[in-house]
């Protein structure tokens, strides 16, 4: 069952029906479901779907010519089509296709990197002939630096080819619970923390077994996809993967900013800088700056973006010896009791997400222009100081301060109380609270609510 990605569907069929020469760039990181995007988009259309290997020009030649024998000639296969060279198969689809035709290039790196004139002949065909013709290329790939430099980047031979693009991202929370719509929806929520939307990942999940038993199952088994996941990811995406590694682990146990990062792996903040760059370009690592702050501020910090990897590193990263040695459920029983904690992070996301949902639809107090966290000094106690999220007006004279708790006891006032205090440093003319619990409110807490202090369940939010 195919789940999701309608926009994008409905923003490619109307480049399909454009009645012209298309060219359409989709990239992402890997599991994302980019092959699976397409092959739904193509298949009630006439194509040729070539997905390249990490091999040779001329290995790569022949699954090409395979491919294209097999799109223009109604699925007839042959064992061994004999292409000259690249020109020559762009030349047959040129001149053998007669009706709208989708040519899809998936893995785009791969046969890139096997002989460089590969995009030069590409640029010279649409240039020269396709440009005219009802034809639609769509080029894929998941190396994230290839894709945005040798595809899209101005010194790329196909700059100005393309005219449409897509970076295909992992699905929300709302998106996400519709994989196992059988679970309840903490069960969900917890699900999409440790998959980090990622449809790959959301697979694996097997709704007829408990969350514990899939945990197991998924992380804590040396037989799993998910077990070696992250590891195998960086080392087909970057070229020294030990570093990268060290960089992940330092992140994922505290260490947020840049001194702290280089101090903990003993690589200079130059250099460090550098290796986070990719990281970032892989959406596995996230810089961030409290909202409001100017983008030259000194308290940056780095946190994991990647949901899986945030999950990997805390808890699988240190005892590969246990789950190599079939200890899953002893270690399971061990990490059980933190993982409220590490849904903290989880839950700010799904609210946020709610709340740009809600804005869309214009039902807040307040439309507001951005979202996010806040952190710093609070002039009035000296300290430093949180706020989950601050979502503020447009005109800057309204915002909305929330609070987003996954704990197990209820929401109480004295949260309410803190959240408005902290909000007197904030110069706004008004100002609304939203409070967010996994488990309810106590009683004291729900007398608190009225006009400018909302109070927001977990269980109602995606009913």
């Amino acid at each position: 069952m195919f789940i999701g990605r309608s926009e994008e569907l409905r923003s490619l069929t109307e480049y399909y029906n454009s009645g012209r020469y298309e060219c359409a760039v989709i990239y992402g990181r890997r599991r994302v479901g980019k092959t699976e995007l397409i092959s739904e988009f193509v298949k009630d259309k006439k194509h040729i779907f070539f997905t390249a290997v990490e091999g040779t020009y001329r290995k790569n030649l022949d699954i090409l010519g395979k491919a294209i024998i097999s799109g223009l000639d109604g699925g007839v296969r042959v064992s061994s089509p004999v292409f000259v060279d690249f020109s020559d198969c762009l030349d047959h689809i040129y001149y053998h296709a007669h009706d709208k035709l989708v040519v899809v290039f998936d893995e785009y790196p791969y046969f890139a990197q096997s002989e460089k004139s590969v995009s030069s002949v590409l640029q010279q065909f649409i240039d020269h002939k396709f440009q005219n013709a009802n034809i639609m290329f769509i080029l894929c790939g998941s190396s994230m630096s290839f894709m945005e430099n040798q595809v899209m980047g101005n010194k790329s031979p196909l700059y100005g080819r393309r005219t449409c693009q897509y970076k295909i991202i992992p699905f929300d929370f709302q998106t996400s619970m519709r994989f196992h719509s059988g679970f309840d929806r903490r069960d969900q929520a917890v699900v999409y923390a440790v998959t980090g939307g990622i449809p790959k990942y959301l697979l694996q999940i097997d709704e007829q077994k408990s969350l514990k038993q899939n945990l197991i199952n998924n992380f804590f088994s040396p037989h799993s996809l998910l077990y070696e996941e992250p590891v195998n990811l960086l080392k087909q995406e970057l070229r020294e993967p030990a570093v990268y590694n060290s960089i992940i682990t330092a992140i994922a146990t505290g260490s947020s900013k840049m001194n702290e990062i280089a101090t903990k792996t003993h690589i200079t903040t130059s250099a460090c800088s550098n290796y986070l760059k990719p990281l970032i370009s892989l959406n596995i690592i996230k810089k961030e700056l409290p909202i409001l702050a100017k983008a030259n501020a000194r308290n940056t910090i780095y946190r994991l973006n990647d949901g899986m990897f945030r999950f990997w590193y805390k808890f699988v990263y240190d005892n590969v010896s246990e789950i190599s040695m079939r200890q899953g459920e002893a270690l399971y029983t061990e990490i059980e009791p933190q993982i409220t904690a590490f849904m903290g992070e989880t839950f700010e996301d799904i609210c946020k997400q709610w709340l740009w949902r809600e804005n869309f639809a214009g039902r807040l107090p307040v439309r507001f222009k951005d979202c996010g966290r806040w952190w710093g000094t609070n002039p009035l106690r000296r300290a430093e100081q949180e706020i989950d999220l601050l979502a503020y007006g447009k005109d800057k004279t309204d915002a909305i301060f929330c609070e987003c708790k996954w704990t197990n006891e209820k929401l109480s006032g004295s949260v309410i109380e803190g959240l408005v205090e902290k909000s007197i440093m904030f110069g706004y003319d008004k100002k609304y609270y939203f409070l967010f619990s996994k488990n309810g409110f106590t009683a004291a807490a729900r007398k608190k609510a009225g006009d400018n202090i909302r109070l927001i369940d977990f269980d109602d939010m995606f009913s």
